[in-house]
């Protein structure tokens, strides 16, 4: 067990126990259907497990005494203690812990790092205070995997068989793709300022499998992993369209349909810089803002927010059976998609 979690700060671990209990146990393997699911801490053949997205909570009426939360579902789910599980969640939902935080800038605090001036602006976008950004992410470690980005076979299959994404789409992102000592496969991220300056990684994990040790996304310690593809901005043009998609993903699709995308982790992880960003930058430009949100709640949660400091934002509706952009992109492949 690792002590340092012992010490985590109650904000976080509430921000933990915000997260959506039904998306969380669809991540674990769980057949959520109408708010219910068959309880797996029984032999049960008739979905007893009964989700309340009100309270963020479920129960089994038949085995579960009271309700349980998000951190109580995965403990009991995958058999973790307490700081386990929110070590788990953490790393699934790319939630930054401050023990993370802190370790990082102890380790880091003499590597050099980028001494530009700090805070954000329309034009860099890299976010926090200039000794924040020398201390907490050594770029200089991991610029160099992406200068030559290289996809193996996993990355390939995953890219352009199962997502069909444009290769030009992957070289402009510079996607690549490593193995590690276990043999797992791992499709690395990056993400870059407006101006082109490494800030952040993502790391995918190809191999996973709902339920393993093994986690889905793995991130240096300090990177930043906020807005995605912001060198876009640089080459748009006065009232041009931009569409904001959820995750990396829907970002490709969007990419490779032929228009011009950022993308927003999740709702949980909107920050108010990014909004502040997101306010100037389409005041500048006079950007057309457009999203697909995902259809689920969190998805129209993520178009809410963004509507009260976009009021122009464009709303389009996913067609019934896409649960997100990437699921359109891929039943339209064989069609251009126009808007």
């Amino acid at each position: 067990m690792n002590l340092d979690f012992v010490f985590m700060e109650k904000y976080e671990i509430q921000k933990l126990r915000d997260l959506p209990i039904e998306k969380v146990a669809k991540e674990m393997g769980m057949k959520v259907e109408h708010h219910k699911a068959l309880c797996p801490f029984h032999d049960d053949h008739h979905a007893s497990l009964s989700f309340n997205t009100r309270r963020n909570s479920c129960r089994c009426y038949v085995c579960m005494g009271d309700s349980v939360g998000t951190i109580d579902l995965v403990m009991k789910y995958l058999g973790k203690d307490f700081l386990s599980a929110c070590r788990w969640l953490a790393e699934e939902h790319q939630v930054q812990l401050e023990e993370d935080r802190k370790r990082e800038a102890s380790s880091s605090s003499s590597s050099p790092g980028d001494s530009s001036s700090g805070g954000s602006s329309p034009k860099d976008n890299s976010g926090g205070s200039s000794s924040e950004k020398s201390s907490s992410f050594d770029a200089s470690r991991y610029v160099r995997f992406f200068e030559h980005p290289w996809l193996n076979l996993a990355a390939r299959r995953f890219l352009f068989e199962e997502r069909k994404i444009d290769e030009r789409v992957a070289a402009w992102c510079r996607l690549t793709s490593w193995t590690d000592k276990k043999g797992v496969n791992w499709l690395q991220i990056p993400y870059f300022s407006t101006e082109g300056k490494l800030i952040g990684i993502q790391n995918r994990n190809l191999d996973y499998k709902k339920g393993e040790s093994t986690p889905r996304f793995r991130f240096p310690y300090g990177a930043k992993c906020s807005i995605y593809n912001l060198p876009i901005v640089r080459g748009m043009a006065p009232g041009e369209q931009l569409f904001i998609t959820e995750g990396c993903s829907d970002c490709w699709a969007m990419l490779s349909a032929g228009h011009k995308a950022i993308a927003i982790p999740s709702a949980t992880m909107l920050k108010p810089d990014d909004k502040k960003w997101l306010a100037e930058i389409g005041s500048q430009l006079k950007i057309e803002w457009h999203m697909f949100p995902d259809r689920d709640a969190p998805g129209e949660s993520l178009f809410l927010q963004l509507k009260e400091i976009l009021p122009q934002l464009v709303h389009h509706q996913l067609p019934p059976g896409c649960k997100d952009f990437s699921e359109y992109y891929l039943k339209e492949k064989t069609e251009f998609i126009n808007f």
